[in-house]
């Protein structure tokens, strides 16, 4: 492709794309000069950290951070000290497993009056209704006498 070369406004010879770079250059200099820029620094302030900090929380010096830090580690190690020395305080509490089977008999909701349970107190026979909150006066003994 053959290079146009002519002559711009300020006597310099462009070619090829130029012009049109030129005379977007010309536009967006015309633009800007219409609307005069303030400098950003000058007028408004880069936010600081304190900026994003709530008010009342001052800004951490480095020395205070460290031991902040040196503070935490100290109370992990005396915590993992304690658990070595005195395993028994953080063994877990054994659930009663009869206080466990009488709660899963209340939460049944499948149970319907008529359904007979065993436990380790015995035989019952649930008498409650399906719509009302089970208690543990709907489960009557079954008396072993009259069963047979």
């Amino acid at each position: 492709m053959r290079s146009i070369r002519r002559k711009s406004t300020s006597d310099r010879w462009i070619s090829g794309r130029a012009p049109v770079q030129a005379a977007v250059a010309a536009a967006v200099g015309l633009v800007l000069s219409a609307y005069p820029l303030s400098c950003r620094a000058q007028s408004e302030p880069e936010p600081s950290i304190n900026d994003y900090l709530p008010p009342s929380e001052p800004e951490v010096t480095r020395d205070e951070w460290r031991q902040r830090i040196e503070d935490a580690r100290r109370r992990a190690k005396e915590a993992s000290r304690e658990r070595r020395e005195h395993p028994e305080l953080y063994k877990p509490i054994p659930e009663d497993p009869d206080l466990v089977a009488t709660e899963r008999l209340l939460r049944d909701d499948s149970l319907q009056r008529g359904d007979i349970v065993t436990t380790k107190k015995g035989m019952f026979v649930y008498q409650g209704r399906s719509d009302q909150p089970r208690r543990d006066q709907d489960f009557v003994p079954v008396n072993p006498k009259s069963v047979r």
